[in-house]
């Protein structure tokens, strides 16, 4: 039975949910809908020729549910379901066509589902008319929704300094800070493929264009959020990066990191006006604890200075599993997001995202 959340305007009821990709983040997304009582898993979409077929439990990790995997994109799109939860890698950064993301959330959304992206396009006015375009014409063709969420961006960056700056009388500067150390974390496809460490420096260099470009684009989709919500308007959102090299050779969860490798990366963000820097978003990565000596160490945290002077830092074990934050933000929206108009909608233009079914056992 539907039930009403009087704070949101959201009813929560049942939605059937598919699923694109079963990596890291698809296949914690699986598992947690499995747990809800108002969600409903009804397909998934895989690229692997060894998960077809399989069961989706099987590949989450949680035993059967009864969902065989697919890799037939015309199946998929001809499928019923109120949402899909769209986590593959990033085709920015992975293949031959870096539009290919675009392309399959713009075929999803004319088919008439909602969809949820954790790939990007949470703010997607930053990269210009001509997607914000697509997006809204496939939307309006399905009379469907898009919304792009993330842990960070997403949440840590964005929604929760927005959130602070309710109790701001005046905002001079918004800084982020994100510290984290990959040692522990399990996926050679992030930790080396995606981001980078493990190579030698010329190998990053020569590979690490379409990443840098693709993770720039996340973070000035964040900073230009923030900005747009407090009534900001930015001159320019700049890039600063600098690396550290392996002094030894590292074991870490994902493998190998070599000596003289890529072991350390701190990047910089910052939306600047009149040349003063205005929201500055610094993440600051290791793959070990010896590394980027001279760099801030820590725990993430957000200070907005102004009036009045703010901090919020979050200890080191403020989430015990922070790598299923990403998953559990996307899946907390599926109802959010089919209750919106179509259209594409921002956390700007949503309500305030709770786990407002989670609850529910």
């Amino acid at each position: 039975m539907a039930s009403y959340h009087y704070v949101t305007g959201v009813m929560i009821m049942g939605y059937s949910i598919i699923q694109w990709g079963s990596g890291n983040v698809g296949s914690q997304a699986i598992a947690a809908i499995a747990q809800r009582r108002d969600l409903k898993l009804k397909g998934l979409f895989v690229y692997g020729e060894d998960k077809v077929g399989r069961d989706a439990g099987d590949i989450a990790g949680i035993g059967k549910i009864g969902v065989a995997a697919t890799n037939d994109v015309k199946k998929i799109l001809a499928m019923k379901a109120d949402c899909v939860i769209h986590s593959p890698l990033s085709s920015l950064v992975y293949g031959d066509d870096p539009e290919a993301d675009l392309k399959t959330i713009c075929a999803l959304l004319a088919s008439g589902k909602n969809v949820i992206s954790t790939v990007g396009y949470m703010y997607p006015k930053v990269y210009g008319a001509r997607v914000m375009k697509q997006l809204a014409g496939a939307c309006r063709s399905g009379d469907s929704s898009f919304h792009g969420t993330g842990a960070n961006p997403g949440w840590l960056g964005d929604l929760v300094p927005l959130t602070m700056s309710a109790l701001s009388g005046r905002i001079d500067q918004i800084v982020i800070q994100e510290i984290s150390n990959f040692a522990s974390y399990p996926s050679p496809q992030i930790v080396f493929d995606t981001m980078g460490f493990g190579l030698s420096p010329a190998r990053f260099k020569q590979q690490s264009a379409r990443y840098a470009s693709w993770l720039t684009g996340l973070f000035r989709e964040s900073i230009q959020m923030v900005a747009d919500g407090i009534g900001l308007e930015l001159d320019s959102i700049d890039t600063r990066f600098n690396r550290a090299l392996a002094p030894r050779e590292f074991q870490v969860a994902a493998g190998r990191i070599p000596r003289g490798s890529i072991a350390g990366q701190r990047w910089e963000w910052a939306g600047t006006v009149k040349g003063k820097k205005r929201i500055v978003h610094e993440t600051i990565w290791r793959v070990h604890d010896s590394i980027g000596d001279r760099w801030p160490r820590g725990n993430h945290s957000i200070a907005i200075k102004g009036q009045p002077n703010m901090y919020l830092e979050f200890g080191h074990n403020w989430n015990d599993k922070p790598g299923s934050t990403t998953s559990l933000h996307a899946v907390n929206s599926v109802p959010y997001v089919c209750a919106a108009p179509s259209g594409i909608q921002t956390f700007l233009d949503l309500p305030w995202i709770m786990g407002c079914g989670s609850a529910h056992r």
